[in-house]
């Protein structure tokens, strides 16, 4: 029977701040750009994505075993499906039941927002199960990056901001696009890690269909893109929402470093945790610059 050591392991906590980081800025630009601001919608959102973050782990963690793509040359984080820790349905089951908090705690966003709340949720619950499970697994179909860069970027973002405002804003695009791409950073990592179990078992990931050099290039651009995005804030007058996220250049370049030097292997679960941190730190200071100018 798993413990709850294992079922936090489960969650992935060093993923969670895909769900913090488009959260904190979407609420950040909010206030920026229209003043408005509701703690009691913040945490309802910060809940709800959170608990999507954690359905998606749960629902890859069991499918993943049950597709045979883990396997003993795992090189990732121990899964409790594959460890024999729980058995899959109840990996399963308990994936849904996040998932159903997912919903439950979005049920106050859609009481204040309307209708628009059901068009950015209801794919976004689904696709928590699509990513790995369905009939068209985007995981193993190559569309993880696409997937990531769409839902826990740019919709994650625009959405909060919606819901803080009741209005839609282009430089929530911006945001969202800056904050998916260091969210993919992780996905990316991880297929690099892992291309030949996942070329073994079938899984057509990026980096499986295109090679370590296309993967590792991809990392690349995507440490690069948010910086190179900054660009607008800077042609907004928001300089420091530019220049503050700036200081973690060296936290990118060492990931970038990291992956172009070392053959994929374990030692990427530190580029992996790494590039969490990054994550985590670039949306805390991107906030900071864009309330500087409020």
């Amino acid at each position: 029977m798993a413990s709850l050591q294992d079922w936090i392991g489960a969650a992935r906590p060093k993923t969670l701040p895909a769900a913090f980081a488009p959260v904190l800025v979407g609420t950040v630009l909010a206030w920026k750009l229209s003043g408005a601001f509701s703690p009691a919608l913040l945490a309802w959102t910060l809940l709800s994505c959170t608990s999507l973050q954690i359905a998606t782990n749960l629902f890859n963690d069991a499918l993943d075993h049950l597709r045979g793509a883990d396997t003993d040359r795992r090189l990732g984080p121990r899964r409790i499906t594959a460890a024999g820790a729980a058995s899959a349905p109840t990996t399963l089951r308990a994936a849904t039941l996040v998932l159903l908090l997912a919903a439950l705690t979005a049920l106050p966003l859609l009481r204040a927002r309307g209708w628009p709340i059901l068009v950015i949720g209801l794919p976004s619950l689904y696709f928590c199960y699509g990513y790995t499970g369905g009939p068209a697994p985007l995981a193993y179909r190559g569309l993880g990056e696409l997937f990531v860069i769409l839902f826990f970027g740019l919709v994650a973002v625009l959405g909060t901001v919606f819901v803080q405002t009741g209005a839609w804003y282009s430089d929530a695009l911006v945001a969202g696009f800056q904050i998916g791409c260091l969210s993919t950073i992780l996905i990316a990592i991880n297929n690099l890690r892992d291309i030949e179990e996942d070329r073994s078992t079938g899984k057509r990931t990026l980096a499986a269909r295109l090679g370590e050099r296309f993967a590792r290039w991809e990392i690349l651009l995507l440490a690069l893109a948010p910086h190179l995005l900054g660009l607008h804030w800077w042609q907004q007058g928001d300089q420091r929402a530019f220049t503050y996220p700036l200081i973690l250049l060296p936290v990118g370049a060492w990931i970038v470093f990291g992956v172009f030097s070392r053959p994929p292997g374990r030692a990427y679960n530190r580029f992996l945790a790494l590039g969490g941190l990054y994550l985590l730190l670039y949306s805390i200071l991107l906030s900071l610059g864009l309330a500087a100018h409020r």
